[in-house]
């Protein structure tokens, strides 16, 4: 469907195994061979006109995710869909939190029409507050939170998301399991903006979660 935007890759992020995350169930990429990276090709824009959002791409070119904000401004929440527009993942901020950039990630459902959400979230994403704006060091930009609050599925997320180069890393294993990086050119005369990148998703770990976390780094930092 986009041949323009394949891309090959089939390496896995500095060779580690990605520990499993239970607590999301949402996999829809295709299988890759065991031991090998997924690497979707992401792209800051909808497909629909009237709209902002998102378009992630597999390594042969077809849609994989979609995201679509008509309202095209800022939102509270977020649906990551799939390529027929059925709802995988629902992003809430969270309203008891006022003064910290905290959200939810609730598995969703379609059911006659209409978007149906589990009471709790599945993951929490939080910013850090603490993060030192003034070094060029790869501080900490958020922190990754199972729904449980169990600390064997943590991670925290370092880097630059302006730059398109961060990391999520598993904290106890410390394991990198994602990265998000500039996407390569391949073709003499083709140039990527900021706004194609690539999500290299190790084995193991979901790649839907992996993309709702590059939703909120970008409504936390662009």
């Amino acid at each position: 469907m986009f041949p323009f935007l394949k891309h090959r890759s089939r390496s896995s992020v500095h060779g580690e195994d990605a520990p499993s995350s239970p607590e999301s169930k949402v996999t829809v990429s295709k299988a890759e061979p065991e031991g090998a990276c997924t690497t979707l090709t992401v792209w800051r824009k909808s497909l629909l006109v009237s709209c902002e959002g998102f378009t992630v791409i597999d390594s042969n070119g077809d849609l994989i995710y979609r995201v679509d904000n008509y309202a095209r401004t800022r939102p509270g929440e977020l649906i990551l869909m799939d390529k027929d527009g059925n709802s995988l993942l629902l992003i809430q901020r969270t309203k008891k939190i006022a003064l910290v950039n905290s959200w939810g990630i609730y598995e969703a459902k379609d059911t006659n029409g209409e978007t149906k959400i589990p009471k709790c979230p599945i993951w929490y994403m939080r910013k850090n507050l603490k993060m030192n704006i003034l070094s060029n060091k790869y501080d900490i930009l958020a922190y990754v939170f199972s729904g449980s609050f169990d600390k064997k599925n943590s991670y925290i997320i370092k880097g630059s998301y302006k730059r398109k180069s961060c990391k999520i890393v598993h904290v106890p294993l410390n394991k990198t399991v994602v990265e998000i990086k500039r996407k390569e050119v391949r073709t003499k005369g083709v140039r990527f903006g900021s706004d194609v990148f690539d999500l290299v998703v190790n084995p193991g770990f979901d790649t839907g979660l992996a993309m709702a976390l590059v939703l909120l780094l970008d409504q936390m930092f662009s």
